[in-house]
């Protein structure tokens, strides 16, 4: 078995504010709350022993309301906030051991945060707020404003690039924000909250932005929120944080069907479940399966012995062709047609293991059949039943689903 490789490994973090920092640390203050350490030490908890990985290419959401600790994490990673004790890794380099100029090195080379404020220089036009960071980097001029151009079009302002800041909307403004951050090339992006201050149709057109460009580009992501919407939307994984801890971390169907304890189930309560959980968890396995080149009579007693009204044809390493009916194979046979080549695939509907429940509903309704779901080649990895999609949206998860 391959061993996964994480981008980014978080452990025994801590950031204490304060003075001698070090005692909220001691085993006797284990098992107090921050409230209590702040009463009885004066010092602030604002991260507590926090720990997580994150693989590369991978969106990870760090969610929770004001005070929960989310900012100090994001700026810790990035040493903006000089960590109390733990490790903080990139490639298995631990960051809090760099000296200064290897910071500056990492900061220049290998990470970008994008902020809520934009931080975008007033005086400056858009091509040359974008090029900044390779403008610090040492690159020529043209050069620059080559590659900078390109990161304008890929978050589609292609046109704005000689106009200033203040001529253009705030989601325009976190636009050229984030094409600043692209422009550098980082393997890292941090974003800290950047959609908060923007209108709610504005802010959901960049978050279908950013999951448009994340496909493409594959960056790591440490996305910073307070909304869960948002979190579920954009998140590979999310942690959710209060009081400087970490108190759940998961897929967000896994944070949505088993919340850890009573302050997650309250912040996930209204969610609907038809919009994180994915056909591959509701997925059973496929009642009859018969190869194209199965004779008609023995497809027949396959599927009478199961007591099916239907079967998959499948081809060679089970790539999916059709899908038959008993009374279709019971004509094919009386016309001593032995194969299976005339599979239909009208009413066959398929989807990807992958598809939310909430874009499998309209399917249902248009098929008389199961709804076959299959990898990107076409191979059958199993069926949903519309119990299971029943299920799935009101209550538990269906018995007997098969494992992605």
């Amino acid at each position: 078995m391959v061993q996964e490789s994480f981008h980014i490994e978080v452990s025994g973090l801590w950031k204490v504010f304060g003075g001698r920092p070090e005692r909220a640390l001691r085993p006797e203050h284990a098992s107090k709350s921050r409230d209590e350490i702040q009463d009885e030490l004066g010092l602030v908890v604002g991260l507590r022993d926090v720990a997580f990985r994150v693989p590369r290419g991978q969106t990870f959401v760090v969610m929770g309301l004001s005070g929960s600790g989310k900012s100090t994490l994001a700026r810790c990673l990035i040493r903006l906030i000089e960590a109390t004790e733990g490790e903080i890794k990139f490639d298995g380099e631990d960051i809090l051991g760099y000296s200064q100029e290897d910071l500056r090195q990492f900061r220049r080379d290998k990470i970008a945060m994008v902020f809520q404020n934009y931080a975008l220089l007033p005086h400056r036009r858009v091509l040359d707020n974008v090029a900044y960071g390779l403008e610090v980097q040492g690159m020529d001029k043209d050069s620059r404003h080559r590659v900078a151009a390109g990161a304008i079009e890929t978050v589609g302002l292609k046109g704005w690039e000689y106009y200033y800041p203040s001529e253009m909307s705030g989601g325009m403004q976190q636009r050229v924000g984030l094409a600043r951050a692209l422009a550098v090339d980082p393997e890292v992006l941090i974003m800290d909250e950047p959609f908060s201050g923007l209108d709610p149709l504005i802010r959901r057109e960049m978050q279908d932005e950013l999951v448009m460009l994340q496909s493409a580009l594959q960056k790591t992501i440490i996305f910073i929120t307070h909304d869960l919407d948002e979190a579920l939307k954009l998140g590979d994984r999310i942690a959710i944080m209060r009081d400087g801890v970490i108190v759940q971390e998961g897929t967000p169907e896994e944070i949505v069907t088993r919340p850890a304890n009573d302050y997650v189930s309250e912040f996930v309560q209204d969610v609907s479940r038809a919009k994180v959980i994915r056909a591959g968890s509701i997925m059973q396995e496929p009642e009859v399966v018969i190869h194209e080149g199965l004779d008609c009579r023995a497809a027949l007693a396959a599927m009478q012995d199961n007591n099916a009204e239907t079967a998959y044809v499948v081809g060679d390493d089970n790539v999916l062709l059709g899908i038959l009916t008993q009374d279709r194979i019971t004509d094919l046979a009386n016309q001593r047609t032995r194969a299976l080549g005339a599979a239909q695939t009208e009413g066959l509907a398929t989807t990807s293991p992958a598809t939310f429940i909430e874009k499998i509903i309209p399917l249902a309704a248009e098929t008389e059949h199961f709804i076959a779901v299959v990898d990107e080649e076409g191979r059958l990895l199993g069926e949903i039943h519309r119990r299971a999609l029943l299920a799935g949206m009101v209550d538990e998860l269906p018995d007997g689903g098969l494992a992605v």
